[in-house]
């Protein structure tokens, strides 16, 4: 059976949830569709906190159906394609749908097709991601005896950038609980320069790297995972010139001064060579999925040479197709992919979506590219990035409200926060298309 909606919208993640019941509220539109498969709905910012033990997975889960807003119609099928220039998306049990307005925002998938080996190991022993199975990492985290505690991320944009580091702040904590601390090295290999992009907020985590004694690893590009061998294989995303600096290796490290441009807090962990490539035996590893669009989006005509849905920055109005718009992990938006973001985002769109049915133009309203990412750095401490496009540090004055004058500091209210105050603000205020 074909159908026809006014506005459709594909996703029942954040942001088409959002955008759903901001738009039902504001009553001016009355036939508003979501295609979307799932059963279930996952408040995902919490799996940071069941990868360390301290949330229970199943309270972050909650069937579909009851974060679906009043009023909407919910098309529990999958979207398979696009034939903009007709307003149609195919579905695979559905004919096609037909709107007046489209909004793309199905989140991202794993493609693991991108990191040879990784699928493989993934979520077996001890190669976890909070990213696919959260009380695996706990159990990783729970049994580790010591060694070579490994936590990386592939170079591809990922959801919360932040994300790798938090799991690897509670695990140091757990570990000096137990007391192995003394017997671990904990490695953080990245491809990036920096430990974050915002300053005001590296320098509080270069404090907690400090503190915590981990081994920063820079220009590190993640190519592969060998499961069997427990090896994390690298190159080097940036020419290596020695010039009396030691890059990698152990075996001059006492003569020579080590590069802190590649290496912060070094660690004698135990290395492999293979050509170009260098490999670090891990004993636990902990990364991120390589992460693209869904597949009937990447091979569609909405998206950008790089793949993500090529959007107008600050309207999330499509640049080609002006009754398409797109906003969340999909979008092709400079900015973190976080439900931060989202909350930002959702309201601009739904302004432009309300403008052009009643006037047939575009508000003034502009996204500024904010995202936040709460950074836990302990159990019972957070630090609260957040950012714009330029990566200036911004803080939301509502914080000012909860009695923290500097969110670029360790605190921890924003632990209360992260722990109670965002989830029930997700469900409560978020869900229903209140705009907090």
């Amino acid at each position: 059976m074909s159908s026809h909606h006014q506005i459709l919208i594909i996703g029942g993640g954040t942001a088409g949830i959002m955008v759903a019941a901001q738009l039902l509220k504001q009553k001016n539109t009355q036939d508003v569709a979501i295609i979307e498969p799932a059963d279930t709905h996952y408040y995902q910012p919490a799996w940071t906190l069941v990868g360390a033990g301290t949330y229970d997975f199943n309270k972050t889960a909650r069937p579909m159906s009851s974060v679906m807003p009043k009023g909407v119609t919910w098309i529990k099928d999958k979207a398979t394609g696009f034939n903009p220039e007709n307003n149609l998306v195919s579905t695979a049990n559905n004919d096609d749908i037909s709107y007046d307005y489209l909004v793309v925002a199905p989140g991202l998938v794993y493609d693991f097709s991108l990191m040879p080996g990784l699928g493989e190991a993934m979520d077996k022993g001890v190669v976890c991601s909070n990213y696919t199975n959260p009380n695996h990492t706990w159990n990783v985290i729970k049994n580790f005896k010591g060694g070579t505690a490994l936590f990386t991320q592939p170079t591809t944009p990922i959801k919360c950038g932040g994300a790798p580091q938090k799991i690897m702040y509670l695990a140091e904590n757990h570990f000096r609980k137990k007391g192995i601390d003394n017997k671990t090295d904990i490695v953080f290999a990245t491809g990036g320069t920096v430990i974050f992009g915002v300053k005001k907020i590296a320098k509080t985590l270069m404090e907690v790297v400090d503190r915590k004694n981990i081994n920063l690893r820079f220009h590190h590009k993640l190519v592969a995972v060998d499961g069997d061998k427990q090896i994390a294989w690298y190159e080097m995303g940036k020419e290596i010139t020695a010039g009396g600096c030691v890059v990698i290796s152990s075996d001059h490290a006492n003569d020579l001064k080590l590069d802190e441009s590649f290496q912060y807090n070094y660690k004698d962990v135990k290395i492999t060579r293979d050509g170009n490539r260098y490999g670090i035996h891990y004993d636990m590893l902990h990364t991120a999925p390589p992460s693209v669009a869904p597949k009937f989006v990447k091979e569609s005509s909405l998206v950008n040479d790089a793949g993500w849905v090529d959007v107008n920055h600050q309207t999330m109005q499509h640049n080609k197709y002006r009754n398409i718009f797109s906003l969340g992990d999909v979008a092709a938006l400079p900015t973190a992919k976080t439900g931060a973001a989202i909350r930002k985002q959702v309201p601009i769109v739904v302004d432009n979506l309300d403008l052009l049915i009643k006037h047939n133009k575009l508000g003034t309203k502009e996204y500024n590219g904010y995202s936040s990412c709460p950074l836990v750095t302990d159990y019972g401490k957070m630090v609260l990035a957040e950012f714009d496009y330029k990566n200036n540090f911004t803080p939301d004055p509502k914080l000012k409200r909860m009695f923290i004058s500097d969110s670029s500091k360790e605190h921890w209210r924003l632990w209360m926060l992260k722990k109670y105050g965002l989830p029930y603000l997700y469900w409560n205020k978020m869900m229903k298309g209140d705009n907090v």
